[in-house]
């Protein structure tokens, strides 16, 4: 027998520090790409899910009719509202479902953490860490670093400027994702749109719109 078996503190111990552990290692990947979900955050998911499940299994106590899967449930319930805080929505661009994912899969590591499912929560931190280090370079190679740019500019003709902007984005076979129009005092409009594009697109872009309007902008989105 381990020493586990004489001593369930001891256990309950090891499942709350395996659970520090991996959360902590996620959230370390997460605070150097300075993501909203950070280092803090992952090992509070991580340990918060791992402490329900010691909690859910403490208050079955093995008795018949008892559920301890119920308690894990409402985790994973709370865990959508988390995931559901981190996502954002800005004209047309919806940013944070990467770390929206990583919270939720996080909170599973803390459910196998606290269930005493040591190596598959290692295996999982580990497989966690690879997709979000390694396919993001891989992913950055498919698309070419494409990203989502958003321009603001001013205009007294918005009309005008609109078809010539569809005719450079035809020109250089891009698409509109996104207009809109206020108007401001005088004749002056201020113009925002957005449109997908490399880095280098980018800068041919901006190249192009100086001569289309004036106090011209830009922003973008990691993709």
């Amino acid at each position: 027998m381990s020493s586990f078996d004489f001593w369930p503190p001891l256990l309950i111990a090891a499942k709350l520090g395996v659970a520090i552990l991996c959360g902590g290692a996620i959230g370390v990947e997460r605070e150097l790409n300075r993501k909203p979900a950070g280092l803090r955050t992952n090992i509070l998911i991580c340990f918060g899910s791992a402490l329900y499940m010691v909690v859910s299994r403490h208050i079955s106590g093995g008795a018949p009719y008892t559920d301890p899967a119920r308690l894990a449930a409402q985790v994973v319930a709370g865990i959508g509202f988390l995931g559901a805080g981190v996502i954002l929505q800005a004209r047309g661009s919806v940013t944070g479902l990467t770390t929206a994912a990583t919270i939720f899969v996080v909170g599973a590591v803390g459910i196998c953490s606290g269930e005493g499912l040591f190596p598959l929560a290692l295996f999982s931190t580990i497989s966690i860490i690879l997709v979000l280090v390694v396919l993001r370079k891989v992913e950055r190679v498919i698309v070419r670093r494409a990203r989502l740019f958003h321009y603001h500019l001013k205009t007294n003709d918005p009309a005008e400027f609109l078809e010539q902007l569809m005719n450079l984005l035809e020109t250089q076979q891009l698409r509109l994702e996104d207009f809109d129009v206020n108007e401001i005092t005088g004749p002056e409009h201020e113009v925002k749109f957005s449109v997908i594009t490399s880095l280098e697109g980018n800068r041919r872009l901006m190249h192009s719109l100086r001569g289309l309007g004036k106090f011209l902008r830009t922003s973008t989105d990691e993709r």
